[in-house]
């Protein structure tokens, strides 16, 4: 449900993914991490954040001090306005985008997170509810400090959100635009109205920049051949996978993991 691990106490430096959001700090020193396969290094006073399913692993600790929390998206959205909350101004972001954050006020972030260390430690009465109030308020600082440095304000709407987290986590049904329209109590019309206002495509299109992400993640670090990943995004036929793929990336899924080898 939610973690807080001290960065110097990390000891496993393997690729992962897991169904959780992170939020990690920078106090001192510096951080270096890989997310999917960008390169990433934070110093001190600054915040990356990375969406449930990223790959990601740990380079090097041993020059910083800080914090990792983790928490599952049921725990930290309980409304439509978490929803949109946690997604906001691309903080936790479903299209491949992780951005190093520096804060301008970095004594509120120290103070929110020893609060929530303190919480976890000893388990007062309503504890849970207390640190979701306070990631609530880490959340509203972080954005305060992105806008203040000059980024965009970017308020996505619950159901388009809700779309794009059904979509990674059904890969493997391959649905129709039509049913996961039905599956959200929604219509096409509306989720492509949403999708060309948040992302300026179509929905489709957004479904497909989400299945290439994802083959690209299990390409890179599962160890699949093309066929088990064909099988495991839902295409009956491999070779319709390969020349989708091809498609969408200009190579076939051969080819993009010899760039990685």
């Amino acid at each position: 449900m939610i973690n807080l691990q001290k960065i110097e106490a990390i000891s496993d430096f393997t690729p992962k993914r897991i169904k959780k959001y992170l939020l990690i700090w920078c106090n001192e020193g510096e951080i270096s991490l890989v997310v999917d396969n960008k390169r990433l290094t934070l110093h001190k006073n600054q915040i990356l954040t990375i969406t449930s399913g990223q790959y990601h692993y740990f380079e090097n600790v041993s020059e910083g001090r800080g914090y990792v929390l983790d928490f599952t998206l049921n725990y930290i959205c309980k409304t439509e306005k978490d929803i949109e909350l946690i997604f906001q101004n691309s903080l936790f972001c479903h299209f491949d985008y992780n951005e190093v954050i520096s804060i301008n006020s970095p004594e509120e972030i120290k103070t929110g997170i020893l609060k929530i260390e303190k919480e976890l430690r000893e388990k007062p009465f309503q504890y849970l509810d207390s640190i979701h109030a306070r990631i609530e308020l880490l959340l509203f600082e972080i954005n305060r400090s992105k806008i203040a440095n000059g980024g965009e304000i970017w308020k996505p709407e619950a159901l388009f959100l809700q779309f794009l987290e059904f979509v990674r986590n059904n890969f493997e049904h391959n649905y129709s635009l039509k049913t996961i329209a039905e599956q959200l109590k929604t219509s096409e019309l509306k989720l492509n109205e949403l999708a060309k206002k948040h992302a300026g495509k179509t929905a489709q299109n957004v479904i497909y920049g989400l299945l290439i992400s994802e083959a690209q993640r299990i390409l890179q670090y599962e160890n699949k051949s093309v066929k088990e990943v064909a099988y495991n995004l839902g295409f009956k036929d491999p070779y319709y996978f390969s020349k989708f793929f091809k498609n969408h990336t200009a190579m076939s899924p051969t080819e993009f993991q010899n760039t990685l080898i």
